[in-house]
């Protein structure tokens, strides 16, 4: 009896941890009430058919919004001597049992007990429930984040990586932020709220990998839309983006209204609109521009803030020969040749720049000179007052060695470089 016992006791906590399971189902959020049932149907009518080799007189109530499922047995009240089918059919000396007034022919439903199941069956509803429903979820998060590729996300950093950042999202879904998505200055600790947007998505074997993204030009135009309504609404559009992450980036963009200048709505009042957009990508330069199908003013216009004398474009190979005055050659390449590169990825013309021959005989910023004489060496020149190219030619090579410690050998090759540059 006491084994007995103890079985009973087995089943009745099992049949409430299986309730108590159901009960969770309905919290998910993820999986809209008819799929949810669908499945909870399916996972009950598998265990009946085991039990009773079908299913198809029985009647499955699911109810999530309280958390609990119902199942009812239909029979067909026969002569107690005419049963051929005990699944199906119920004689009618059990039949009045349940209801007095019970005659032959009528349907007798009766509700099952998950009692009557085995603690084993009971065990492998509970675990089909569970990993159907655990796919279910997966599949829509799969398909809540694929249709949000391209969208900006907030999460908070979960965990940090040495090549990647763990970040959870507000139903603690995990997102994955590379390495190299990330902007060369993004410094986060634990407990962060990031900003990204969504790259891809795509499984991996049955799990859904969510990768983020504060690199792709897509992030930069997500944070456009946000600050500034004319974009968000449709009357500015963003036509190109390019990005040198961290460094610089070039938007172009073209209003269809000519009452809105593009260029004036991005920036905002003192630059109030775009600000914000800098700050959130670690202070890189943005340069917006008005996208004109002219090539030659695009290109003029991409390479801000340079001041351009001319250009000639060859338009068969899609490149282009700027020239400007030699004050303006080094603002065109920019810093590490940011300006000049990202100039031509947004026009789509290769660009080379010259000094403009009409200027030669100008004089020259010693500075312009620096992807030719090392930086120490200008510094030493500069220190006595020389800053320009011509200030050095009018002074001697002995005077020069003597003011600046230089060695002479190095003075007549500066110079031979200087002088170049009013040749021909």
């Amino acid at each position: 009896m006491a084994k007995k016992a103890n079985v009973a006791e087995l089943k009745e906590i099992t049949h409430l941890n299986i309730i108590e399971s159901f009960s969770e189902f309905k919290e998910i959020k993820s999986i809209d009430k008819a799929t949810l049932m669908n499945v909870i149907e399916d996972v009950f009518k598998a265990m009946l058919r085991k039990r009773f080799e079908t299913d198809e007189n029985f009647d499955i109530i699911v109810n999530p919004d309280k958390g609990d499922v119902e199942i009812w047995r239909n029979r067909v009240i026969v002569e107690d001597d005419k049963i051929e089918s005990p699944n199906t059919q119920i004689a009618l000396s059990e039949a009045i049992k349940i209801e007095p007034d019970f005659e032959v022919g009528e349907d007798v439903s009766e509700p099952v007990n998950f009692m009557d199941f085995s603690r084993r069956a009971i065990l492998a509803v509970r675990q089909n429930l569970s990993s159907r429903i655990s796919q279910l979820e997966k599949e829509s998060l799969f398909k809540k984040y694929k249709d949000k590729e391209g969208d900006i996300i907030s999460g908070e950093v979960y965990q940090i990586w040495k090549k990647e950042i763990l970040i959870m999202d507000d139903e603690s879904n995990e997102l994955i932020l590379p390495r190299t998505e990330q902007i060369p200055s993004d410094f986060f600790k634990k407990g962060d709220t990031i900003r990204a947007v969504v790259l891809s998505v795509e499984m991996n074997g049955t799990n859904p990998v969510i990768t983020l993204s504060r690199t792709s030009p897509s992030f930069l135009e997500r944070l456009f839309e946000m600050e500034v309504p004319e974009i968000f609404d449709g009357l500015i559009t963003i036509k190109k983006i390019v990005r040198e992450p961290g460094e610089r980036a070039k938007v172009a963009v073209e209003s269809y209204d000519d009452r809105i200048d593009p260029v004036g709505a991005c920036v905002g009042v003192k630059g109030s609109r775009i600000h914000g957009i800098v700050r959130e990508l670690k202070n890189e330069n943005i340069d917006v521009i008005n996208f004109t199908s002219n090539p030659t003013l695009f290109i003029t216009r991409a390479l801000n803030p340079a001041k351009i004398t001319s250009i000639k474009i060859d338009e068969p190979t899609k490149h282009a020969d700027v020239y400007l005055k030699p004050d303006q050659v080094s603002l065109a390449i920019g810093k590490g040749g940011h300006n000049i590169r990202l100039a031509a990825r947004l026009t789509g013309y290769e660009i080379d720049v010259y000094r403009d021959a009409e200027n030669y005989t100008e004089d020259v910023p010693l500075d312009e000179f620096g992807d030719e004489i090392e930086g120490w060496i200008l510094d030493a020149l500069k220190s006595i007052g020389c800053d320009t190219a011509k200030s050095v030619l009018e002074l001697t090579v002995e005077d020069l060695a003597k003011r600046t410690d230089l060695e002479e050998e190095t003075i007549k090759e500066v110079q031979s470089i200087l002088k170049k540059e009013f040749e021909g």
